[in-house]
């Protein structure tokens, strides 16, 4: 059964990956599928604090915006360069991701950021839906590297 479920998370995983990258290419996003991949309530965690998100209308009017403001900061992939899958129980898992985005910057040179987003995934009649993230500071990183301004003091 374990291997069942880190097949099954493997390949959601890779899907969520392929979405994200044709998203950059400017290509429609499947807003079918993207907002599959969550639960119908999902939490955020970051230093900026817990935020608790409703897989609604409004969520699917800010998808192709986050898309359009990776794109304007100069993201042209996000690749999956390991990922730790825990299984929690017959239903739950605990996702570990090490992402590495690569952007174009303003000066023609390409950044490439690594880090981590832990997800819980929950596994309902096979179909996976995240329903939390755990991220770090991620303006902070992309203003130290340049990609968005820093705010004035």
């Amino acid at each position: 059964m374990v291997d069942i479920v880190r097949q099954d998370l493997e390949a959601f995983f890779d899907e969520y990956e392929a979405r994200f990258n044709d998203a950059l290419k400017g290509l429609p996003v499947d807003m079918d599928a993207t907002t599959a991949a969550f639960a119908d309530t999902f939490l955020e965690a970051s230093p900026k604090g817990i935020i608790c998100g409703q897989n609604d209308e409004q969520f699917r009017e800010a998808i192709p915006k986050g898309y359009d403001f990776y794109r304007s900061i100069g993201t042209k992939q996000m690749h999956i360069v390991w990922r730790n899958i825990t299984p929690l129980d017959d239903y739950h898992a605990l996702v570990k991701i090490h992402w590495q985005g690569v952007y174009d910057k303003s000066d023609g040179d390409e950044e490439k950021i690594d880090f981590d987003v832990i997800y819980l995934v929950q596994m309902l009649d096979d179909t996976p839906k995240i329903f939390a993230y755990i991220t770090g500071d991620e303006q902070k990183v992309l203003q130290d590297r340049g990609l968005i301004p820093t705010p004035a003091a």
